[in-house]
């Protein structure tokens, strides 16, 4: 079976808040052996809705629709699905129960508007809402599932999860869908085409393989189908073992690991410290460390040395070299990854320097040139980068390839 999603609300189309539902949900169905063909985001319009609506059920087996089933005026899917259904509203005492218990236990009295949160269209099937006041509504036409959801994403995950799948599970076919991911760090998507081009060509036609660049990493993800998990699992494994071999050198992960988590657990299982110095990442590389829980076994600190004063001061770096070679440059970035190691005892020190831009860039050091050190033992390890010109982006490149750096010394360390 095949599926499409639709999303309602204008807050989508203007960008004022991202749609993280239909992510999510494509996840989940695919995960299910569901295909998702469309994607669809609309305003709150009724005929915005009723002819989207009338559109996917020419394409699709399964129509999920996510938001506007507020109880305001510009909430309008739960009218326009009544007339889409040639239905009316009825009042469910079910859920009616339901928005009384979440007001009064949060000491709110239930008004007449939020009552109407308790009428669903006659034909629909009422799905519960235990995290909301808005009920899910699950309708059948001309042999077509039509799903509708709150765009409140942890109202709609549990709806989703504990009411819709469970149904449709009853309907789909006994086909799986199975991913593995690969993730790599430092080269391009292009490269890593040209690189693994023969294996990529002799893939089963039942295999796919996706190239997921993000700033700093590129995922290679691949896509098994067929009717037995068990040997879809197996036969995606036999193919990365296949491929390690080729780019063994940039891989630095799989499925949902972060290269955070990954050095972390490195970090943990050498018992190893690790502080850092940062420039003009600004304290990136330590908010990225300390997102994972436990870090404080292994991260001791950071010092953000954004000005010369504070890498004089407080990493030791020698005045006249910066002077010499600017901030950005090989020696002052050695100097501060052995400063922040020497000052907070640690058994590594991470250091970056950059030219994050719009501004600062010269045609020496265009913007994008960063240094980065990290000082181990009685050696010290400097590399340079161009990153690009866009400054989200050289931050995070910065912070990952620092990351990446530690992670390569840790696996050949003893």
């Amino acid at each position: 079976m095949n599926a499409e999603i639709i999303t309602i609300g204008d807050e989508l189309l203007i960008g004022q808040v991202i749609d993280t539902n239909s992510a999510w949900l494509g996840e989940q169905l695919s995960l299910s052996g569901i295909t998702v063909n469309q994607i669809t985001s609309i305003s709150d319009d009724r005929e915005q809705i009723l002819s989207t609506l009338e559109q996917a059920s020419q394409r699709a087996d399964i129509i999920l629709i996510t938001g506007g089933l507020g109880p305001t005026r510009d909430d309008v899917t739960k009218m326009v699905l009544c007339e889409f259904f040639n239905t009316y509203l009825i009042f469910n005492q079910e859920a009616f129960e339901n928005v009384r218990r979440l007001f009064h236990s949060r000491g709110i009295p239930v008004t007449e508007l939020n009552r109407r949160q308790a009428e669903v269209p006659a034909a629909c099937i009422p799905l519960p809402n235990p995290e909301g006041t808005a009920p899910g509504m699950w309708f059948e036409k001309d042999g077509k599932f039509f799903i509708s959801m709150p765009g409140v994403p942890f109202e709609m995950k549990t709806m989703f999860t504990h009411q819709v799948m469970p149904r449709l599970a009853k309907y789909t076919e006994a086909s799986f869908i199975v991913h593995h991911t690969i993730l790599t760090q430092g080269v391009g998507e292009s490269f890593l085409a040209k690189t693994i081009e023969e294996w990529e060509n002799n893939l089963p036609a039942n295999v796919k393989l996706a190239y997921l660049p993000q700033p700093g990493i590129v995922r290679l993800r691949l896509t098994a189908v067929g009717d037995n998990k068990s040997a879809l699992e197996r036969q995606l494994e036999v193919l990365e073992k296949e491929l390690k071999p080729l780019i063994s050198d940039v891989i630095f992960g799989y499925n949902t690991e972060t290269m955070e988590e990954v050095v972390g657990n490195l970090l943990k299982l050498k018992k190893k410290s690790l502080a850092t110095a940062e420039s003009c990442t600004g304290g990136y590389i330590a908010h990225l460390i300390t997102s994972i829980p436990g870090s404080s076994s292994y991260f001791t600190g950071s010092v953000i040395a954004y000005s010369n004063q504070v890498k004089t001061e407080l990493l030791g770096v020698d005045a006249t070299i910066l002077e010499k070679y600017g901030a950005v440059s090989e020696d002052v970035v050695r100097q501060m990854a052995q400063g922040v190691r020497s000052n907070l005892k640690t058994d590594y020190g991470i250091a970056v320097s950059g030219i994050a831009g719009p501004d600062g860039g010269s045609n020496d050091k265009p913007v994008g040139t960063t240094w980065i050190a990290l000082a181990c033992g009685d050696k010290t390890i400097a590399k340079n980068f161009l990153f690009g010109e866009h400054r989200g982006r050289n931050i995070r490149k910065a912070a990952l390839a620092a990351l990446n750096m530690l992670r390569i010394e840790l696996n050949a360390s003893a």
